[in-house]
């Protein structure tokens, strides 16, 4: 073992400057892999994960940030080590709950889940008359037919044995095309992947759970990158008719799969035609025809039955962005978490404004950037999107918006023609002035880091199902028998649509609000008449979990106490026998031998 006190001082110095990336990064993942063996999540609060946080989870994300802003402003320093952080960052990001909770997290998560699991057990597409509004999952298929396709070769039970995972996979499908993306416009490392670590910690919308949204996006952004790189008029034309191809790949796998990114994709592309530098048609011919092939066969269906709402909602504004009922945050946790999340979009918006308009190369050089962030705004105008509009504009927005949010952090900036005089400026900067341009972005960047956490992870009392609760909901399919009705307060809860195609559900928070005041009123005998219409062999249950509680209560539905009164009533009546009950609730079944008579 070398003795460092025999070393010369520099040659002690020089070691121990290059290897002090390594020690930081280590240091912010021990602190981490601290936390996440000593966080309790058995009783979390309406901050969700925030408050159940191990301290050194905080620690570890500051030392993480420090530690990549200073290396990634170090000339000297390899290009590997940026890398290493953000990747640093996706773990602690994307990884943490996949390691705390026993359990996937989100409803809508389960739910692809069953959609997955309906593929397998049906081994064909249905159609409305079979599966009635859950026909839309088979009308776009290609996301959940790979999924079962993935089941059937690992050889596990159901995609729920990987999908607590698939918020890190699908993060880290996006980093080659966002890298690619980037470096089409600079070689400025240090805004390379300064805007990587702002779209990451900006990306708080969700989207990157079990769903085709997550593999769609990545598609998208692949399909920018080729079209970026390849189809400018100073790209390498070489070969284009291969990446022609490679984009109507991607572009049927993106068709098939979602209904929102198609549309984006075709936005955005229209949009950079406007640049001469990009006015290629074959890209958006391709998608838009690609897209509109599928719509008027395979989709036809659906489309056809949603096609006058749609153009309803055409021009409302106001009701596009609204949440509507039953998504009101309700309570200090939630109130709390929604505006972090919102502070979190908005300085990350306002960096951006300010990065176009200091860094005034960037204004020229990465004008199609700029456009691809300005491309999905028109949607808000176009369509509701099931109240989630607002959601996905701002996430296909983020590419364009860390890029110059970035800039805005950096004191000057290097495009591809710009890095020598870029690199002298730096060097004749005074050293206190160099301090103030690294500080004061440093503190912002950790603001930005550290305000993810409740803003991705603070509403996880809705989001997280303990074992318990799986267990009670799986009670109630493997007794019910087809035909049969399960009803709860809403549907997030786990497996809340297994056995879709024989088993039907009803969630009376989302009735008209008159026909909730009247179970309110007189729960056990309103549910009774509700439920009396099912016929044997199928059985009707009423379900309540700790899920639908912490739904119904921090989004501005019924209280827990409301909720109470219901199972209350419920258990009490003689129309009712308890099936099963655990910590994580009750299930109840309808009597079929007279009772309701009593």
């Amino acid at each position: 073992m070398t003795d460092l006190s025999d070393l010369p001082p520099a040659l002690t110095w020089r070691r121990a400057r290059a290897a002090w990336p390594a020690a930081v990064l280590l240091l912010a993942l021990a602190l981490w892999a601290y936390a996440v063996r000593h966080t309790d999540v058995s009783a979390l609060d309406d901050f969700g994960l925030v408050t159940a946080l191990h301290p050194s989870f905080w620690a570890g994300l500051a030392v993480l940030t420090a530690g990549f802003w200073l290396t990634v402003r170090d000339p000297a320093r390899s290009r590997l080590w940026p890398g290493a952080y953000v990747l640093g960052l996706l773990v602690m990001e994307r990884a943490t709950q996949a390691v705390l909770y026993p359990t996937p997290l989100y409803a809508w998560a389960w739910k692809h889940d069953g959609v997955v699991e309906h593929l397998l057990t049906a081994g064909e597409l249905q159609g409305a008359e079979q599966v009635g509004d859950m026909a839309v999952y088979d009308q776009w298929p290609g996301f959940f037919a790979a999924q079962a396709a993935l089941v059937r070769l690992l050889g596990v039970d159901s995609a729920a044995m990987y999908m607590a995972w698939w918020p890190l996979v699908s993060s880290l499908l996006l980093l080659l095309p966002l890298l690619l993306i980037y470096r089409t416009f600079t070689e400025d490392r240090r805004l390379i992947w300064t805007a990587l670590w702002l779209f990451y910690v900006a990306n708080w919308v969700g989207q990157d759970y079990f769903s085709p949204q997550s593999v769609a996006f990545a598609l998208h952004l692949g399909v920018l990158a080729v079209v970026l790189r390849r189809y400018g008029r100073t790209g390498d034309r070489r070969g284009q008719a291969l990446w022609t191809a490679a984009i109507a790949l991607m572009a049927v796998t993106i068709v098939i799969s979602h209904q929102l990114t198609p549309a984006m994709l075709a936005a955005t592309l229209l949009v950079l035609c406007l640049l001469r530098r990009y006015r290629d048609w074959v890209p958006l011919v391709t998608v838009v025809s690609i897209f509109l092939a599928w719509c008027m066969t395979a989709a036809l269906p659906f489309l056809s039955a949603a096609l006058p709402e749609m153009l309803r909602s055409v021009g409302d504004v106001g009701a596009n962005v609204s949440t509507g009922y039953g998504t009101t945050p309700t309570g200090t946790g939630a109130v709390a978490t929604s505006w972090a999340a919102r502070l979190l979009s908005g300085s990350v918006l306002l960096l951006g404004a300010v990065g176009v308009w200091r860094q005034r190369v960037l204004r020229h050089r990465a004008l199609p950037l700029l456009l691809i962030a300005l491309a999905p705004l028109p949607m808000l105008v176009a369509n509701s999107y099931g109240s989630e509009m607002i959601f996905r504009v701002l996430m296909f927005m983020l590419p364009g918006v860390a890029f110059f949010a970035a800039a805005a952090l950096l004191p000057t900036v290097r495009t591809l023609a710009g890095e020598a005089r870029e690199q002298q400026t730096v060097r004749s900067a005074a050293p206190r002035r160099r301090a103030l341009a690294a500080g004061g972005p440093l503190v912002a960047l950790l603001a930005l880091t550290l305000a993810f956490v409740p803003s991705y992870s603070g509403k996880d009392r809705i989001s997280y199902f303990p074992p318990e609760e799986v267990e009670l909901v799986q009670r109630v399919f493997d007794e019910a028998g087809e035909g049969s009705l399960v009803v709860a307060a809403n549907r997030n809860y786990p497996l809340a649509y297994a056995s879709y195609g024989s088993v039907d559900h009803y969630w009376f928070l989302e009735d008209d609000r008159r026909h909730v005041d009247a179970i309110v009123a007189d729960p056990a005998a309103t549910l009774a008449r509700d439920m009396r219409g099912v016929e044997r062999p199928g059985r009707a249950y009423v379900l309540f979990t700790r899920g639908q509680v912490a739904n119904s209560e921090m989004n501005g539905q019924l209280d827990g106490e409301q909720l109470e009164r219901i199972r209350k009533s419920v258990a009490g009546s003689p129309r009712f026998r308890l099936v099963a009950e655990n910590s994580a609730g009750s299930l109840y079944e309808l009597r079929q031998d007279g009772g309701a008579a009593r």
